[in-house]
């Protein structure tokens, strides 16, 4: 029972994905800014990728600064502070793989939200930095109905 409680109210959050380039350090932020102090929230990705301008410019419309995100592979991030998180969010397939794998040497729950990969979209700047948007708002509805009991915790 202990680890379900805390998988429902976790105390520390991972996001992953392939690059943690775009996903990972949206649903990042999102969180962050949405219960500051409440929870310990980073984000890695299965391979190191460049931080996307367009996801820095999605944010920036919600008034979130990621332009300072370096991104890091799981591998980096336990040589830099460890994997102490009692809930990894994988947004990829090759994320959740990673995180799965994970499990067999570190107590994480792991929930698997599949979002697409803006990255790939073509067309005009509008049109990709829609879907830049329509990824960041479906992580915003996850991520709100997920930690909805968060706030309510800490508050």
């Amino acid at each position: 029972m202990e680890a379900t409680s805390r998988a429902r109210n976790p105390q520390a959050v991972l996001f992953a994905c392939g690059l943690n380039s775009v996903r990972s350090p949206m649903a990042e932020s999102l969180l962050r800014n949405m219960f500051p102090g409440a929870l310990y929230v980073r984000s890695a990705g299965v391979r190191k990728g460049e931080l996307d301008p367009f996801a820095v410019a999605v944010m920036a419309e919600l008034g979130q600064d990621i332009s300072g995100h370096r991104p890091m592979t799981f591998e980096e991030l336990d040589d830099w502070e460890g994997l102490n998180f009692d809930l990894i969010i994988t947004l990829s397939p090759e994320a959740h793989h990673k995180a799965l794998e994970l499990t067999r040497t570190h107590a994480a729950e792991v929930e698997y939200w599949p979002t697409q990969d803006p990255v790939g979209e073509q067309g005009n700047r509008e049109q990709k930095l829609d879907a830049y948007r329509a990824v960041c708002d479906g992580l915003l509805t996850r991520i709100r109905r997920r930690f909805s009991k968060v706030g309510a915790a800490s508050g």
